[in-house]
C-alpha cells in the first residue's frame, strides 16, 4: 500500500477525472468502466482519494464486479478502509486473497479490528495464516514488509535443474529478480541474479555462479534500517530470515521505495508538529485529536515565553521600543533553530550524523550560526540605531541577536542527537522544544541586556 497521496498523477489528468465523474452522474456504468480500464491502478486509487465520499461510493459500486485488487493495494490507509467497508466483507476478502502477501498485510493492518477480523474470517485458511503471520511481526518491521512467496533453490542443484523448476513450478511469485540458494536447513547462503542463470550453461553448478556477499535481513529489523541497507548496497531484493537464520521471505525494491516515501512524509509532518496519522483524507475528529496535543505543547512554550516577558514589564514600560523589536529577536532565533534542526534530523534519518561525527557537525552549526549572528547583528543594530536614534539600543539588539542565533544553532543541532540517544524520535519531539528554548532565551537575553545597559 502506498502512503497517502492528495493529488492526481501519471495518466490521471483533470479532464479524464472529469469525464469519469460526468459518466457517474449520467449513470453510464459502461463509460465509467471503459475510462477506468485505461488508467493504471495507482491512478484509479488517486481518483478514489480525490473525489467526494458520495462519488467514491458510486465509483466503488460501479467497479466492484470484479474489483481490481491492485487498486486497493495503492490506496492510502484512510481511504482503503472506507473502500473495504463499501465493498463488503466477501468482496474485500476476494481482493485481499489475490494480493501479494506484503500488500495484503498492509491493507488488513489498516482496517478497524472488527472489519479486520471479518475479512480474515472469510479468507482461505492458508491465505489467512500467511497474513496473520505477517501481522504478528512488529509494525514497521521487515517481517511486515516482506513478501512470503520467494524463489529458493537447493545449493546442490545445477543451472539446468533450476531453469526446469522455474518453468514448471506453479507457486512462484509473478515477478522476481534474485534466486536465493539455501542449504538443507533452509538458510540462505547466497543470491543469484536471474540474468546470471539465463546466461550460464545448464551443466554448471549454482554454487559456481552464486554471489557470496549475501546480506540477510532479520525479520525484526526496522523498515528504515531496511531502506538504508538497500540504498547502501544498491539492492533489488534481499532475503528475510528468522532468529535461526532460516529463510522467511523477501523484501523487494518497490516496497522499499514506498518505505522511503512514507518515512520522508512522516518526518516532514513530525517537524511541523503533526502526527503521521494526520493526513489529507482523515476524518475531522481524528485530525482535531491528533493536532491538539501538539498545540498544547506549543501553548505551554508560549506561556513560558510570556512569563519571561512579564519579568521585564517595567523595563518595557520605560522603553517602548523594546516591545517593537522583540518579535525580530524571537523570529530570527526560531528560524535559525529550525534550519539547524532540519539539517540534523535529515542527517540522522539517512545515517549521516553519527556519534563519530556529531561533535564536528555541532561545531559547524555553531560557526554558521555565529557568522550569521554577526552579520545580522550589524544589520539589525544599524536599523535599530537609525529607527530610534539610539546607538545603545542598536548595540543591545545586536548582541542579543548574536547570542540567540548561537543558542538556536546549538539547540537545533544538539537536541535531535540527545533525543535520539534517549530513545525518542527526534523529528517528533524536537520542534516544540526548540521553539520554547529559542523564544525564552531570546526574550530573556534581549530584555535582560536592555535592563542592564539602557536603564
Amino acid at each position: 500500500m502506498n502512503p497517502d497521496r492528495n493529488s492526481t498523477s501519471g495518466n490521471l489528468s483533470t479532464s479524464v477525472a472529469g469525464d469519469i465523474i460526468r459518466a457517474l452522474d449520467a449513470d453510464d456504468k459502461g463509460a465509467v468502466r471503459r475510462l477506468v480500464e485505461s488508467l493504471h491502478p495507482a491512478d484509479t486509487a488517486d481518483l478514489l482519494e480525490w473525489v467526494s465520499h458520495r462519488e467514491r461510493n458510486r465509483l466503488v459500486d460501479t467497479l466492484r464486479e470484479p474489483f481490481d485488487p491492485d487498486i486497493l493495494a495503492e490506496l492510502g490507509e484512510a481511504v482503503a478502509e472506507r473502500v473495504v467497508e463499501r465493498l463488503g466483507t466477501v468482496q474485500a476478502a476476494e481482493a485481499v486473497a489475490s494480493m501479494a502477501t506484503d500488500d495484503a498485510v498492509e491493507v488488513v493492518e489498516a482496517l478497524d479490528a472488527d472489519v479486520q477480523q471479518a475479512v480474515l474470517g472469510v479468507l482461505p485458511d492458508i491465505r489467512r495464516d500467511r497474513i496473520q503471520e505477517g501481522l504478528a511481526w512488529p509494525e514497521d518491521s521487515a517481517g511486515r514488509l516482506m513478501q512470503r512467496n520467494v524463489v529458493a533453490l537447493s545449493d546442490d542443484w545445477d543451472v539446468g535443474r533450476a531453469i526446469d523448476y522455474l518453468r514448471e513450478a506453479d507457486d512462484l511469485p509473478a515477478d522476481f529478480f534474485d534466486l536465493f540458494l539455501v542449504d538443507r536447513g533452509y538458510r540462505p547462503i547466497g543470491a543469484i541474479p536471474l540474468s546470471r542463470v539465463l546466461r550460464t550453461r545448464r551443466t554448471s553448478a549454482l554454487t559456481d555462479i552464486v554471489r557470496p556477499d549475501l546480506r540477510t535481513i532479520p525479520a525484526g529489523m526496522d523498515q528504515e534500517e531496511v531502506a538504508f541497507l538497500f540504498r547502501q548496497r544498491d539492492l533489488i531484493s534481499a532475503p528475510v530470515v528468522d532468529e535461526d537464520g532460516r529463510l522467511l521471505g523477501v523484501v523487494t525494491v518497490d516496497d522499499v521505495v514506498d518505505v522511503i516515501h512514507e518515512e520522508h512524509e512522516e518526518d516532514i509532518l513530525a517537524l511541523a508538529g503533526v502526527g503521521a496519522e494526520d493526513n489529507f483524507f482523515e476524518a475531522i475528529m481524528e485530525t482535531t485529536r491528533s493536532r491538539f496535543i501538539w498545540l498544547m505543547i506549543h501553548l505551554i512554550a508560549a506561556i513560558a515565553a510570556s512569563w519571561v516577558i512579564s519579568m521585564f514589564a517595567g523595563t518595557i514600560q520605560e522603553l517602548v521600543a523594546l516591545a517593537i523589536l522583540m518579535p525580530i529577536v524571537a523570529t530570527m532565533g526560531g528560524t535559525a533553530g529550525i534550519q539547524a534542526l532540519t539539517v540534523a534530523v535529515r542527517a540522522i534519518a539517512v545515517k549521516e550524523l553519527t556519534p563519530m561525527n556529531a561533535v564536528r557537525a555541532i561545531r559547524k552549526e555553531l560557526l554558521v550560526s555565529g557568522l550569521n549572528g554577526l552579520l545580522f547583528a550589524v544589520l539589525i543594530g544599524g536599523v535599530a540605531w537609525a529607527w530610534f536614534a539610539s546607538p545603545a539600543l542598536g548595540g543591545v539588539i545586536a548582541l542579543a541577536m548574536v547570542i540567540n542565533l548561537l543558542t538556536a544553532g546549538l539547540t537545533g543541532s544538539v537536541l535531535p542527537v540527545v533525543l535520539q540517544r534517549a530513545g525518542f524520535d527526534p523529528a517528533v519531539a524536537s520542534s516544540a522544544l526548540l521553539t520554547s528554548i529559542t523564544d525564552v532565551v531570546g526574550f530573556y537575553v534581549f530584555l535582560g541586556l536592555a535592563a542592564a545597559l539602557l536603564l
